[in-house]
C-alpha cells in the first residue's frame, strides 16, 4: 500500500520541473457502486518514448562508460547500456502523472488510494503501458436542502440538584469498598468470574471482574437486562447463569445473533461508602482549594455535557433531515475501516464534554454494537456535511486545533502538548480535522434552522459497561478508559476490566 500511494501522489520530477505536457492518456472508468469506481488506463506509446528520452538526457552528464570521459558517451550507446535501469524510473514516472492526471481531470474525488498492483504493472518494448485499479470515490448525490430546518431543542437550567447528584457520582470514585456477606443491591459492586459458552464450547472467559449492580449489563457485543435481579440473592460463592444475546455486528460472523449461556461466579460483594469532602480529597480530586471551587468546576463540567447533549441531538435531528434522501449504498469494505475511526472521533468528542470514564465505556459498547449501521449513518452525514462546507467556504485552522486540544486537556487533567503528540501518534488528527469541520458545518446549518425548546434530562445510568468481548475479539482497537473503581479497605480492589 506504501508503494502505491507514494505512485499516486504528485512529485515534481529529477531536474525540478513542477508541471509537464499532459500525457494522452486513453481512460475508461467503470461504475461499480455509488463510491466504487474501476479504471482502466492506456498510456500511449509516444509518451513512454518521451519520458524515456527525457530520462536518458537527465542521465547523460553523469552516464559513465568504458572508453568515455562522464558526459561524453553518446546518446545512442547511453541509451542501450542503461535501458533496463531506466526502465522501472520510467514506469513509476508514467505511474505517478498517469493517477495524478487521471483523478484531476475525470474529477473523481478519492476517499481512500486506489488499490493497484504496482508491482504487475509492465513497461512493454512496444506499444502502449497499460494498467487497472480500483478506487473510493465520494459519492454523488443532490444537496437536500439545509436551510430552514425545523429543530427542537434540549433546554435546561443546571440546578443545585444536578450538582449534587454530580458530585456524588465524584465521591463514589473515591469511595472505600466494604466487604458485604449478603447479596448485593443496586449501587453495590460485586467481584465475579465470567465465563460464556455456545452449548459446550467456551467462547470467552474474564476472572475478578469489577461490576457495579445496574439494571442492565453492557458489553462490547452484547447486553444483558435484568443484571440487578439476577444477582439479587447472589451471596459470594453463587453462581448464576443467563441467556446473552450476541449483537447482529459482533466480530464473529458465525455467533451474530446468537442466543449463549453466560455464567457468573459471585467471588465478592462490597459496599461503597462515600468518603468526606476533606481538604486531602479536595487536592487529589484537582487541587481544589475549597469544596465550592470543585462545586463550581463540578457545575462547569454538567454545563459541558449539557451542551454536548444539546449538540447531539440537534445533530441526530440535522442528520436525519440531510440524509432522508441518501438512499445510496457505501462498500462495505469502507465501513469495516471507517467504523474505528467513528469510535474514536465519539471518544474524543465525549472527553472534550467532559464525561467520565464510565459514561464513555457506556457509549463505546453501545456503538460497538451496531457499528456497521451507525457508521453507514455518520459517513452519509459527513459526505453532505463536506458538500455544504465546501459551498460555503467552511475550512479548519491552526486555531481550531489549539481550541480543541485544550478543551481535552482540561477535561483529561493532562497538558496540552501530550494530548497533541498522543493524537498525532496515534494518527488521529485527521479525526479531528474532520470533528471541527462538521462542528462548523453544523453551526452553520442550525444558525439557519428555526428552534423550538423543549425540557432535557440528564439520562440516569441504567447498565454498567464492562470492556469485554463475549465472542472472544472485539470491534475496533480503539483507546477506551480504563476502569477506577474505588479501593477496598485496606488494599486496592482486585480486578480490572479486561
Amino acid at each position: 500500500m506504501s508503494e502505491t500511494a507514494a505512485a499516486a501522489a504528485p512529485s515534481a520530477d529529477a531536474s525540478g520541473e513542477e508541471s509537464r505536457t499532459p500525457l494522452q492518456l486513453d481512460v475508461s472508468i467503470d461504475k461499480v457502486s455509488t463510491c466504487q469506481r474501476k479504471v482502466k488506463v492506456s498510456i500511449p506509446r509516444e509518451d513512454i518514448s518521451r519520458y524515456f528520452d527525457e530520462a536518458v538526457k537527465e542521465l547523460m552528464p553523469t552516464a559513465l562508460l568504458p572508453g568515455f570521459r562522464p558526459g561524453r558517451a553518446p546518446r545512442s550507446l547511453v541509451s542501450s547500456r542503461f535501458k533496463g535501469e531506466l526502465a522501472d524510473q520510467i514506469r513509476s514516472r508514467l505511474l505517478t502523472e498517469a493517477l495524478s492526471q487521471v483523478t484531476e481531470q475525470e474529477k473523481l474525488s478519492p476517499i481512500s488510494e486506489p488499490d493497484l498492483d504496482v508491482g504487475a504493472v509492465v513497461l512493454p518494448d512496444e506499444g502502449p503501458m497499460t494498467f487497472e485499479f480500483a478506487i473510493e470515490v465520494r459519492p454523488e448525490f443532490e444537496m437536500p436542502k439545509w436551510q430552514g430546518l425545523a429543530i427542537k431543542r434540549p433546554t435546561r437550567t443546571i440546578s443545585e440538584e444536578d450538582v449534587s447528584e454530580a458530585l456524588s457520582n465524584v465521591l463514589r470514585e473515591r469511595s472505600r469498598l466494604v466487604p458485604h456477606d449478603g447479596a448485593p443491591a443496586a449501587g453495590d459492586m460485586i467481584v465475579a468470574n465470567l465465563r460464556f459458552l455456545d452449548g459446550d464450547t467456551v467462547l470467552s472467559a474474564a476472572d475478578e471482574l469489577e461490576i457495579l449492580v445496574r439494571p442492565s449489563l453492557s458489553f462490547a457485543d452484547a447486553s444483558l437486562d435484568g443484571f440487578e435481579k439476577l444477582v439479587k440473592k447472589a451471596k459470594p460463592g453463587t453462581t448464576v447463569t443467563a441467556t446473552v444475546k450476541i449483537s447482529d455486528e459482533a466480530a464473529v460472523e458465525s455467533l451474530r445473533g446468537k442466543d449463549v449461556t453466560m455464567e457468573l461466579q459471585v467471588l465478592e460483594v462490597k459496599k461503597l461508602e462515600l468518603p468526606e469532602l476533606s481538604p486531602e480529597l479536595l487536592l487529589e480530586l484537582g487541587g481544589f482549594e475549597s469544596a465550592d471551587a470543585l462545586h463550581d468546576a463540578i457545575r462547569k463540567q454538567l454545563e459541558n455535557q449539557l451542551e454536548w447533549h444539546r449538540r447531539r441531538q440537534v445533530r441526530q435531528q440535522v442528520a436525519s433531515a440531510l440524509t432522508a434522501s441518501a438512499n445510496w449504498d457505501l462498500p462495505p469494505d469502507l465501513l469495516r475501516r471507517q467504523s474505528q475511526r467513528e469510535l474514536e472521533r465519539s471518544i474524543l468528542e465525549l472527553r472534550r464534554s467532559g464525561f467520565d470514564d464510565d459514561s464513555i465505556r457506556r457509549h463505546v459498547n453501545e456503538l460497538r454494537q451496531s457499528v456497521m449501521a451507525s457508521t453507514a449513518r455518520a459517513l452519509k452525514e459527513h459526505f453532505i456535511l463536506e458538500r455544504i462546507a465546501e459551498d460555503q467556504s467552511i475550512s479548519d485552522t491552526g486555531g481550531d486545533y489549539d481550541d480543541e486540544i485544550r478543551a481535552i486537556a482540561a477535561q483529561s487533567g493532562e497538558s496540552p502538548r501530550r494530548v497533541r503528540a498522543s493524537l498525532e501518534k496515534r494518527g488521529l488528527m485527521d479525526v479531528l480535522r474532520n470533528q471541527i469541520i462538521e462542528r462548523k458545518t453544523l453551526d452553520l446549518v442550525t444558525e439557519k434552522a428555526s428552534f423550538t425548546d423543549v425540557p432535557f434530562e440528564f439520562p440516569r445510568p441504567d447498565a454498567d459497561a464492562v470492556d469485554h468481548a463475549v465472542c472472544g475479539v472485539v470491534v475496533g482497537e480503539e483507546e477506551i478508559p480504563t476502569a477506577k473503581h474505588a479501593e477496598s479497605s485496606g488494599s486496592p480492589a482486585p480486578g480490572r476490566r479486561s
